[in-house]
């Protein structure tokens, strides 16, 4: 027996695709936004987690900053107090030169010298006197060649006084302050030489 389909069959088929093609379009679609939103979330995770590394770093290069800030100043205070400790220090081991300058010049000053100016600068020492003689001059250099405190004297210029008295000349010396003098070793106590013939 035959069959004879009468129904619209094409657009049957028409309309069977044409539903297909919407739920594909609406399934794809509907991937489409998941794959979107799932890709945003990623993102925004990365992003969010890059923030804190960012912010992470931030708060711990500032916090360096401040410790960098801090040593710099510990050292200014350092290199401030050991400035301060070598000032005291030289000013501790410098403040009896003057005892000893002053004890030495007393000491050696020959008879018909006297002095008009001593000035120090450093080690070194500028003497401006009169004298009665070169000679006495020459006893004076001599005598600071023989001081334990002073040493390398030199003569700089003798110019005739304009003083009263008119022997006296006007002369300029230099010398230096050692920084300290040998200390003398004890004498050794001598023996007395045993008597021939004595038994020891």
């Amino acid at each position: 027996m035959i069959r004879i389909n009468l129904l619209p069959h094409r657009a049957e088929k028409r309309r069977n695709r044409q539903i297909q093609f919407a739920v594909l379009s609406a399934i794809s679609v509907l991937l489409g936004a998941l794959l979107v939103v799932f890709v945003h979330a990623w993102l925004s995770g990365e992003i969010s987690h890059q923030e804190r590394r960012n912010k992470y770093l931030t708060d711990e290069i500032a916090r360096l900053d401040k410790q960098i800030d801090e040593i710099k100043k510990l050292r200014e205070q350092t290199a401030s107090l050991l400035v301060r400790k070598d000032a005291v220090e030289k000013l501790q081991s410098d403040r009896s030169d003057v005892v000893h300058l002053l004890d030495q010049m007393l000491r050696i000053l020959p008879e018909g010298v006297h002095l008009k100016t001593l000035k120090q600068t450093g080690t070194r020492i500028a003497l401006v006197g009169y004298a009665q003689s070169n000679a006495r001059i020459s006893t004076l250099m001599r005598a600071i060649e023989d001081s334990e405190w002073l040493e390398s004297p030199a003569l700089v210029v003798i110019t005739a006084s304009g003083a009263a008295d008119a022997r006296a000349s006007q002369f300029t010396l230099t010398f230096s302050l050692t920084k300290a003098a040998p200390v003398p070793t004890p004498a050794q106590p001598v023996k007395a030489a045993k008597p021939d013939g004595a038994k020891g």
